[in-house]
């Protein structure tokens, strides 16, 4: 057993011995205290000893049965495959052919999509006995995947010493502003929320795991935020971990006095670009916000601000247990207990991995991101964009909820608008275009944009699960409309 996992452990235990009857985990219904969930990790570990599984996949909810399983897998040594819900059946198929799972344990709902993958059912578990060699490191505690670029899912390959030391880090992010209680708003098939939850109880917590219909969170992108907002009144949780959208939704919502932060103590957010000015906004209605960045290859989390050391603007100072240097181009270059590899491909020997992000330092070490290196564009006029730049501008005055800018080869940029009310106006999205443009500089502003018929999701294959557009596949389907010169500022729609 490795050192961390020992750690984690043996913090485990002594939570049981020195508060036994403390509350742990906090599902829809169901409580269950440290000395219990000690005992149900071994009585699991024990089940899966019996299956004799190696690698093992699990497509449950959130709820204290995914939690006590994945710990199952996590203290036996084996590799956790995660099968998110938002994943199409075509997208888990995938996964689990790749991974070579032999074991699954999945919601009910799930029997005809194992049925057609070739999965047998015994007691609670699904099993495959045909297997194929699939290439997997050794190592593999963790195996994430992604849908990058194409929605093909790619398998991240991580091992114990970086998903825990990502856990350590949060938890001590986090120390300064004891958080007794996390509430996992996002799904744990989602690493960031996963190890949030390891971060949890390393400090002794009580973690609030409620399925998706109680907490009124639907997939990917659906909220009923009525439903959201009684839950968080009604469990006021110390910690959460956000993306961008639900950080808008909450202090939206703090805004019309219909959501009080005042429990909150500790709020992670990241998964995409969150502007300076949401981030103010935040803080105006007391929400404790901490922006973070990181990469799967890195196990979720590579910077984050914390309490004692919070620059805004910025995604904070690496963690402890990572270097982070920038290439001569600006390349965000990070050195550590990073991925053991792809799933199939050659396993990770790179000193320094290669972010694909473009960033920059302030003299006190806090990391400024400029966007992604592959999506700078230039314009006709020879000058170089970063799309995410003009993009953030636009979305962060509460008119707009999603730009995409495109102006490759182009003497004009043009900006694809979804705005936050189905009542905006095309004039008040003109005037938000017009308010963002004056923050710009000339070759970086928008200079002629659209209205969107639907928004990015997803569902339409536009977003990815954590609120990332989709570049290369929204370019692609607005092609024609993109290119199109006749389009300007006052007539396209």
């Amino acid at each position: 057993m490795s050192p961390e996992l020992r750690h984690f452990r043996q913090t485990l235990h002594q939570h049981a011995e020195r508060k036994p009857h403390a509350i742990a985990l906090w599902g829809d219904k169901l409580k269950v205290d440290y000395a219990t969930l000690c005992a149900e990790v071994a009585a699991r570990q024990q089940r899966l000893r019996d299956e004799q599984a190696k690698v093992v996949a699990l497509a449950l909810d959130n709820g204290v049965d995914a939690l006590l399983w994945d710990l199952a897998l996590l203290f036996e040594g084996l590799t956790c495959v995660t099968l998110p819900a938002f994943f199409s059946p075509s997208q888990r198929k995938h996964c689990l052919e790749r991974s070579g799972a032999s074991l699954v344990i999945a919601e009910p709902a799930m029997a005809s999509e194992l049925q057609a993958a070739g999965y047998l059912q015994r007691g609670d578990v699904w099993y495959c006995q045909e297997l194929a060699d699939t290439g997997m490191p050794e190592g593999t505690a963790k195996l994430t995947f992604t849908s990058g670029t194409t929605g093909t899912p790619k398998g991240v390959c991580l091992s114990v010493a970086s998903i825990l030391s990502v856990a350590r880090a949060l938890h001590q992010a986090s120390k300064a502003k004891d958080p007794q209680h996390h509430l996992a708003l996002l799904p744990l098939a989602i690493l960031l929320e996963n190890l949030g939850c390891y971060a949890a109880l390393l400090a002794g917590a009580t973690l609030s795991l409620p399925g998706p219909q109680p907490l009124g969170i639907q997939g990917a992108t659906g909220v009923d935020t009525p439903r959201l907002l009684g839950f968080l009144a009604e469990r006021a949780p110390h910690s959460v971990i956000l993306v961008p959208q639900l950080l808008m939704l909450l202090v939206s919502a703090a805004e019309q006095h219909a959501f009080n932060p005042g429990a909150l103590r500790f709020a992670a957010v990241g998964g995409a670009r969150v502007s300076t000015a949401l981030l103010a906004r935040a803080q105006q209605v007391g929400m404790p916000v901490y922006e973070g960045y990181g990469l799967s290859e890195c196990a979720s989390v590579v910077c984050l601000n914390q309490p004692q050391a919070c620059r805004p603007g910025s995604v904070g100072r690496p963690l402890p247990h990572l270097q982070v240097r920038l290439a001569e181009d600006g390349e965000v270059l990070i050195k550590g207990p990073t991925l053991l590899g792809y799933l199939g491909e050659p396993p990770q020997t790179c000193e320094w991995w290669a972010s694909g992000d473009l960033g920059e330092f302030d003299a006190d070490g806090y990391l400024y991101l400029k966007g992604r290196k592959k999506h700078q564009f230039v314009t006709s006029f020879g000058r170089n964009v970063n799309p995410e730049w003009v993009e953030a501008e636009l979305t962060q005055r509460g008119v707009i909820a999603q730009a995409f800018v495109y102006g490759e080869a182009m003497p004009c940029n043009h900006a694809l608008l979804w705005p936050q009310r189905s009542d905006c106006t095309d004039e008040q999205l003109a005037a938000a275009v017009a308010q963002a443009n004056q923050s710009l500089p000339d070759y970086a502003r928008a200079h002629r944009w659209t209205r969107l018929e639907q928004p990015f999701t997803p569902d339409n294959g536009l977003l990815t699960v954590n609120g990332r557009p989709r570049r290369d596949a929204i370019a692609e389907r607005y092609r024609m409309l993109l290119s199109a010169g006749e389009f300007s500022e006052d007539t396209a729609r």
